[in-house]
């Protein structure tokens, strides 16, 4: 799922008939409140932070070992109410990641939530928990990227094809129902019970969509 599909699927300016991609704070978990021109710049410029991050993952992973065996920065166990934690600044990772949203604000025009990276505090205790949760984004996406590509492939079959159908209404509009779930449901700030801690932070908007694949 890219940055292009979104643009390929759904138009800011235009609300197509059941494909309205605006949330409401406590309506279904949602945590944010959105249009849907709002929301669908808050999923393209999520997508294209994940995409940011994945292409510079080699070097994050690096940076990471670096501040977690640093002898300039002492870890401390602490409940951070996700169990004990080690937690330990991570100022190599953060100054990265700070280049990594700098660039990626640059590239989409315009910036929707928060812009907070956490970092060595009780939502990402430390560096190696950042690396963790981003490793993740692939697992979350491929099954979705993959059902899409197959679709097509699948309904070379006649029964299956019959059933996508009558039951969807063909192969363009299934995916583009499985898509605007994904984007309003996974998109939704329940990644924590408040904006600061996770709703639309950096952290908050993966920890989000993690909450959508339970």
């Amino acid at each position: 799922v890219s940055a292009c599909v979104v643009r390929q699927l759904f138009d800011p300016k235009r609300i197509e008939e059941g494909y309205d991609l605006s949330i409401s704070g406590g309506a279904g978990g949602a945590r944010l409140s959105h249009s849907h021109e709002k929301q669908f710049f808050y999923v393209l410029q999520s997508l294209t932070l994940w995409r940011e991050i994945a292409h510079d993952m080699f070097r994050l992973w690096c940076l990471s070992e670096d501040d977690l065996l640093s002898k300039d920065s002492r870890y401390e166990l602490r409940d951070t109410g996700q169990g004990l934690q080690r937690v330990q600044p991570a100022p190599r990772v953060s100054q990265a990641m700070r280049t990594i949203l700098h660039t990626t604000q640059h590239k989409v025009g315009q910036w929707i939530g928060s812009s907070v990276v956490h970092l060595g505090d009780n939502n990402v205790p430390n560096a190696l928990v950042f690396i963790d949760k981003y490793t993740q984004v692939s697992s979350i996406l491929n099954p979705i990227v993959l059902v899409l590509q197959r679709l097509p492939e699948l309904c070379k079959d006649h029964n299956v094809a019959e059933y996508v159908q009558n039951a969807f209404g063909g192969v363009a509009k299934l995916r583009r129902d499985i898509l605007i779930d994904f984007f309003r449901s996974a998109f939704d700030g329940s990644g924590a019970d408040n904006f600061f801690d996770a709703g639309s932070c950096i952290d908050g908007r993966l920890t989000s969509a993690w909450h959508w694949c339970q």
